[in-house]
């Protein structure tokens, strides 16, 4: 029995030291990956300390020895496009990464518009049934968070592309790979490090926020600790939050009558919607919210059905207590029938159980896509509702603290040698649209410090959304693609214009190929890294004449057109002193636009495309590409005072 037991005891020590032994490399390098060309290829990974490891590829090798916390890294000389090649790594164990080629790697991250994919996108089938482009390659990064900086990311795969693997690619990144492939003739690599939903303070490291005096205080607010702590603190601060907010102790035990008609809900907060409650008091929130809203009939029809635009994520619908349809999906439209015999004349009430699992939360989408339909009758539902919070999701969300995308998502990829970032995102900082001008720069920087390089970054600005406001009573999301415009003035970056390919109706426009292809035109124009580029016309400025403002752009490509047939440009406005815009009227002579209104006798503001959906609005070069939208004026915006900020207690 004691030889038994040493013996188990030498074998577990044997596989415990050969593990430790085993030569590792960072799992961005698998098979089928691409490398950049024209530029040293960083090669690195884990052994024993001082363990000797040499790196083969091509016609070259390289030797380095283990640092004493077993941290190897080799830079291969530059290469030339081309391959397949086999990059081999030796120490105690060797390793072979096959069918690799070298070409040029973009990095694609944001939110939702840049993980969309290929089988989501517009003529999905067609695209994937002719995707055999094995010059492309493809991997997703694993969406994990972290509060430190993690050293590698979850074991992944580079795919080739064809018509087996296309359908999970981003479809931005895909389309710009093609258009690229295309032109140069070289492989083309693309890094889909992209998760919707988040806001940019995710993506962003705590260094790059220390290095802000606006945001020093909240960083340093920030606990390090691990990630289980981090979660009993957020847990704490989030039951105090929302106690607060709803002005009650949540109190599961009355759930159950929350559904009825006679329910007393009058001590019930509100909330608008539909609308993304991130954006409203409840905040940065995941969990289950109660949604009652009451409403009078005068007259019971046979056929009924309640429409809902969309339910960010899951819902369990009621009417008067009785259950009448569910759905689990945060894009699906609901069309619940109501049967019959459970309305009644005068008061009724719809009950509805949300869960939000992360990301945006609640009913979201066209406010007038929100009623019920009796016969040919509407009974409109926007607006104010009662919300009561169930219960709090025991997890961190990827957007509850800042840089827990970057730790685990884009740190470990440091410092894999790429050509660019594309980048789409900024619906989820709507909010704090002003400050992202302070955010979206901060991003830029940090990330080519931590790569010590000044890549190309070239983004995508909002595209058309049927959201609330206009220039008077104030535009969120028209006040986020300024800030995007504002980005411009940052060294080797460009912006794209989509307000004329959007969807005003959802959040996440299905054409992605044309996004792409304006993407692609950038990097053409900007081979030499050095310039600041929008591809369509930008204001310059502009100059009064009698009640006439004479407007002139940047970017001009061939000249200014309009697709009105009479020669008349929507989408801008003027204002006086008062501060008041009105629609003007406008037109293109001689590549500048003359604007003018009856209402407004001494103009001295323009503005262009300034609402969310810009969907009308028809100003372009003639290269094809969209007018920037954009104001004259800095008068007050609204949402100048709202700051990022973080929730928790730490014991």
């Amino acid at each position: 029995m004691k030889f038994k037991w040493h013996f188990l005891l030498l074998i577990t020590f044997i596989s415990s030291f050969a593990l430790q032994a085993q030569v590792k490399v960072a799992a961005i390098f698998s098979d089928n990956m691409v490398l950049q060309r024209h530029t040293k290829i960083p090669v690195w990974g884990w052994a024993n300390a001082n363990e000797k490891v040499s790196v083969q590829f091509n016609n070259q090798t390289k030797t380095t020895k283990a640092d004493q916390t077993g941290k190897w890294i080799v830079r291969l000389d530059d290469e030339m496009a081309g391959g397949p090649y086999v990059l081999k790594i030796k120490g105690k164990n060797s390793i072979e990464i096959k069918n690799i080629l070298v070409g040029e790697v973009w990095i694609c991250s944001g939110q939702s518009n840049m993980e969309w994919t290929v089988g989501q996108a517009d003529e999905a089938e067609k695209e994937i049934d002719m995707a055999n482009f094995p010059q492309i390659r493809h991997v997703k990064i694993p969406k994990e968070i972290n509060s430190f900086p993690a050293s590698d990311i979850e074991k992944t795969a580079w795919e080739v592309c064809s018509p087996k693997t296309v359908a999970n690619f981003t479809a931005i990144g895909y389309y710009y790979a093609k258009e690229l492939n295309n032109k140069l003739n070289i492989p083309i690599g693309i890094i889909n490090a992209s998760w919707g939903g988040t806001n940019i303070e995710t993506w962003i490291s705590r260094e790059g926020f220390e290095l802000d005096s606006e945001f020093r205080d909240m960083i340093y607010s920030m606990p390090k600790i691990d990630i289980h702590s981090l979660l009993d603190a957020k847990m704490e601060a989030a039951k105090t939050r929302i106690e607060k907010i709803q002005n009650s102790k949540l109190n599961p035990e009355n759930v159950s009558l929350y559904k009825e008609l006679n329910y007393k809900d009058s001590n019930w907060s509100e909330i608008h919607q539909p609308g993304i409650w991130e954006e409203q008091q409840l905040g940065n929130f995941d969990g289950v919210v109660w949604l009652r809203k009451h409403f009078t009939i005068s007259e019971i029809t046979e056929n009924c059905t309640i429409e809902i635009p969309a339910i960010d994520d899951n819902d369990i619908t009621f009417i008067n207590g009785i259950k009448i349809g569910q759905t689990n999906g945060w894009d699906e439209k609901r069309m619940y029938k109501i049967p019959s015999g459970i309305l009644k004349l005068g008061d009724n009430v719809i009950a509805i159980c949300v869960v939000d699992n992360g990301g945006g939360g609640g009913i979201y989408g066209n406010s007038a896509a929100l009623k019920i339909i009796l016969n040919n009758k509407e009974i409109p539902l926007d607006g104010n509702w009662k919300f009561q919070v169930e219960s709090i999701k025991n997890s961190i969300n990827e957007n509850d603290f800042p840089s827990l995308c970057f730790n685990s998502m884009i740190h470990p990829l440091i410092p894999f040698a790429f050509k660019g970032v594309l980048w789409y995102q900024g619906e989820s900082n709507v909010s704090r649209a002003f400050q992202y001008r302070k955010t979206f720069p901060m991003l830029i920087s940090d990330w080519r410090k931590k790569w010590k390089n000044d890549f190309p970054f070239y983004y995508v600005q909002l595209a058309t959304y049927k959201t609330t406001g206009n220039s008077n009573e104030g535009c969120a999301w028209a006040e986020l693609r300024e800030a995007q415009t504002k980005t411009l003035s940052v060294k080797n970056t460009g912006m794209v214009v989509t307000t004329d390919v959007g969807n005003p109706n959802n959040i996440h426009p299905s054409n992605k190929k044309t996004v792409a292809k304006r993407l692609a035109s950038i990097a053409f124009t900007n081979l030499n890294n050095e310039n600041m580029i929008c591809n369509g016309p930008t204001f310059n400025s502009f100059e009064k004449k009698e009640k006439q403002l004479i407007v002139t752009f940047n970017s001009l490509g061939a000249g200014l057109v309009t697709t009105n047939e009479y020669g008349f440009v929507n989408g801008f406005e003027i204002a006086g002193e008062n501060q008041v815009f009105y629609p003007a009227k406008a037109y293109i002579k001689e590549n500048k636009v003359v604007v003018s209104s009856e209402n407004v006798l001494n103009p001295i503001a323009v503005r262009f495309g300034w609402i969310g959906d810009a969907s009308e609005f028809n100003l372009f070069n003639v290269e094809g590409f969209p007018a920037v939208p954009f104001r004259s004026d800095e008068w007050k915006t609204i949402t100048k005072e709202e700051k990022y900020k973080i929730d928790i207690i730490v014991n």
